[in-house]
C-alpha cells in the first residue's frame, strides 16, 4: 500500500549524465521516472518484482499476456484471447506464435506456465497463492488452474512479464534479463543507470526512441537535474507544482493513488493481534464520529491546499476506478451537518474545553502517519485542524512503519492505496484476523458486504464482478463507504508530477497512468526531429 525506499542518486558530474539534452540524438530519451519505487534491488526480475508489486508498471525489457488501453481497459499483449471454465477455475489463454525472446529463441506457452508456476513460489509481492499450476496445452495455449474462482486474476495475467524457460536463474536473470518486449537492455550501472535499446525484433509498434537511459534519483536531484538539462523526463515532487522550468513542461497525469485514513472499528475490549498489538478503540468505533469526519471534512480544500490542486477529491478509495461506485459517496464540506450528527449520537461538549465527549470519553483519538513523508504530514495536519473545529481531537504521530503497523488496530493511520487489482479490494474490506498485514487494518466486518466481495471475488463474469465490488461500497443501505459504513475518511488522489523537455510528445498517457508514463512509450516522438544528432 506504500512506497518505501529510494535508490541514491547518480552523480551528475560523474560523466553518467553529464551530456545535455541539446547533445542528445534526437531519438535518445533520457529518464527519471520511478523514483516513487526506487532502483530494482534484485534487478529486471518480473518474479522478483520488476513491473509488478505494489506499484505496477510497463517493464519494457519483457512482455505481458495483456496490456492497458489508453482508457484503462485490458487489451491483448501476447495473448489473443482468453476463456474462462463455467466454474471459473480454469482459465486458458492463446497467445500469438510469432514472438521471439532477445536471444533468438521462440516464446512458446512452456514460456508462459514457466514463468506463472516459477511465479507461485517466488519471495516477491506476487501474490499467486491462488494459482494451483498453470500448463502448456500446445504451443499457443496456456492453461491456468485456480484453487478458487477469482475474476480479480486477470490483474495477475496482466502484469507479470514473460521469462524465457531456457535462460532463466533467479540468481542471475535480474541482472543480464532477456524478454520479449520492445526494448532489452543493454547496461546497468547499480546505484546510477540503466539503459536500454531497442529491441528491433520486437513483434508490437516499435517505439520511435531507440535508446533510453534509466537514472535512478530522488525527486529533488531529479528536479535539478531538469533544471540543468541533464534529463529528457524527471519525476518531480508535488512541491514544484507551480514553479518553472526553462525549456520544460510540468505536467501532471492522473493517478488512482488515493490518501485516506483508516479507522479502528472495534471497540476496546482488551483484545489483542496475533502479534500482541492492542485492538480497538472506543471514539472511532462509533459511526457518528466516522459520518462527521467524513461529512464535516473539506476535501477540496486539502487537495488545493496541501497539492496545489493536482489530484482529485476521493471518498471511497477507489472512485476512479471503473468498479468504483458514485452511490456511496457523501457531500462533504458540511460542518453543520456533521455537528448535528454528533450533537444527536450523543457527542457534546459539557466543560466547553472544545473537545465533545460522550458517556466519559473525550472524542480524541491519534492518527499516525509516516514521519518521513512530508505529504502524509501535511494531509494529517489539515485533517487535525478541520476535526477540531468540529469537536474532535486528533493527536497526531509521526513515525516509522514498524510502529505504525503495531498500531494500526487501535489508532487511526493515514495510508495510500494505489493497486487496480481488485483482490486488494477484497482483503481491504473482507473480514480477516488481526494478523500482521496491513489490509483492512480497521478490522472492519459487516457480512453483507463480505457476501458482495465474495461474489465478486470468485464470479467468472466481469460484468457481475464489477456490479457487486459496486455493491460492497454501497447497497443502499449499508457498505464500506462513506455514504454506508464510513469505514475510511478518504481524502483526495494525487497526480503525479513531471518535468518533460518541451520537445517531447508523449502522446496520450493511459487513464489514470500517472505511475507508469513509459506505459505508452509506443507513441512517443520528439516534435520537430529532423536531424538525428540533434533536436
Amino acid at each position: 500500500m506504500d512506497d518505501s525506499g529510494l535508490a541514491s542518486a547518480p552523480d551528475s558530474e560523474s560523466g553518467s549524465v553529464s551530456a545535455s539534452s541539446t547533445s542528445r540524438a534526437s531519438d535518445e530519451l533520457v529518464v527519471n521516472v520511478y523514483s516513487h519505487t526506487g532502483e530494482p534491488e534484485t534487478g529486471f526480475d518480473p518474479l522478483l518484482g520488476w513491473g509488478c508489486g505494489h506499484v505496477n508498471f510497463e517493464p519494457l525489457i519483457q512482455s505481458t499476456l495483456f496490456k492497458s488501453a489508453d482508457d484503462g481497459s485490458i487489451v491483448n499483449d501476447l495473448a489473443t484471447g482468453y476463456s474462462v471454465s463455467p466454474d471459473g477455475k480454469t482459465w486458458t489463454v492463446n497467445i500469438r506464435d510469432d514472438v521471439k525472446f532477445t536471444d533468438g529463441e521462440k516464446l512458446t506457452a512452456e514460456d508462459v506456465a514457466f514463468t506463472f508456476n516459477t511465479a507461485i513460489g517466488s519471495n516477491s509481492e506476487l501474490d499467486m497463492s491462488n494459482l494451483e499450476n498453470a500448463r502448456a496445452v500446445n504451443e499457443t495455449a496456456v492453461e491456468f488452474k485456480l484453487k478458487e474462482p477469482q475474476s480479480s486474476f486477470i490483474w495477475r495475467l496482466r502484469y507479470v512479464g514473460i521469462v524465457p524457460e531456457h535462460a532463466y536463474k533467479k540468481e542471475t536473470y535480474g541482472a543480464s534479463p532477456i524478454g520479449s518486449g520492445p526494448y532489452k537492455m543493454v547496461q546497468w550501472d547499480k546505484g546510477q543507470q540503466a539503459i536500454f535499446e531497442l529491441n528491433d525484433n520486437y513483434y508490437g509498434q516499435k517505439p520511435y526512441f531507440k535508446r533510453i537511459t534509466m537514472l535512478f534519483m530522488d525527486k529533488d536531484t531529479a528536479f535539478a537535474a531538469a533544471k540543468s538539462g541533464k534529463v529528457d523526463i524527471a519525476e518531480i515532487d508535488i512541491i514544484h507544482a507551480n514553479q518553472t522550468v526553462d525549456g520544460y513542461d510540468i505536467i501532471s497525469l492522473p493517478s488512482s493513488r488515493a490518501f485516506g485514513i483508516s479507522f479502528p472499528m472495534q471497540n476496546d475490549t482488551g483484545k489483542k493481534s496475533l502479534t500482541g498489538d492492542p485492538i480497538g478503540n472506543n471514539v472511532t468505533s462509533d459511526i457518528a464520529i466516522r459520518k462527521a469526519l467524513n461529512t464535516g471534512i473539506d476535501r477540496k480544500a486539502i487537495l488545493d491546499g496541501v497539492i496545489y490542486g493536482k489530484g482529485d477529491v476521493e471518498y471511497t478509495g477507489v472512485d476512479q476506478r471503473i468498479f468504483g461506485n458514485p452511490e456511496a459517496r457523501i457531500n462533504d464540506s458540511n460542518p453543520e451537518e456533521a455537528k448535528k450528527i454528533l450533537e444527536d449520537a450523543g457527542w457534546k461538549d459539557t466543560d466547553s474545553d472544545g473537545i465533545r465527549e460522550k458517556d466519559g470519553t473525550k472524542a480524541e483519538f491519534d492518527l499516525y502517519y509516516s514521519s518521513s513523508d512530508q505529504t502524509r504530514q501535511a494531509l494529517s495536519v489539515a485533517v487535525s485542524e478541520q476535526a477540531k473545529k468540529l469537536g474532535i481531537k486528533i493527536n497526531l504521530v509521526g513515525t516509522n512503519w514498524d510502529e505504525i503497523y503495531a498500531n494500526q488496530y487501535s489508532s487511526a493511520v493515514l495510508y495510500a492505496y494505489s493497486s487496480i487489482d481488485t483482490f486488494n479490494l477484497y482483503q481491504q474490506y473482507h473480514t480477516k484476523e488481526a494478523d500482521d498485514t496491513y489490509k483492512n487494518p480497521g478490522l472492519y466486518s459487516n457480512p453483507v458486504v463480505d457476501g458482495y466481495l465474495e461474489t465478486a471475488l470468485r464470479t467468472s463474469d466481469q460484468d457481475q464482478a464489477i456490479k457487486n465490488w459496486q455493491l460492497a461500497a454501497y447497497d443502499g443501505n449499508t457498505g464500506f463507504g462513506p455514504a454506508g459504513d464510513a469505514t475510511w475518511l478518504w481524502l483526495v488522489t494525487m497526480d503525479y508530477l513531471y518535468a518533460v523537455d518541451e520537445t517531447i510528445d508523449i502522446g496520450t498517457p493511459e487513464k489514470n497512468a500517472g505511475s507508469d508514463i513509459l506505459g505508452n512509450i509506443y507513441e512517443w516522438t520528439r516534435k520537430n526531429a529532423t536531424d538525428p544528432a540533434q533536436k
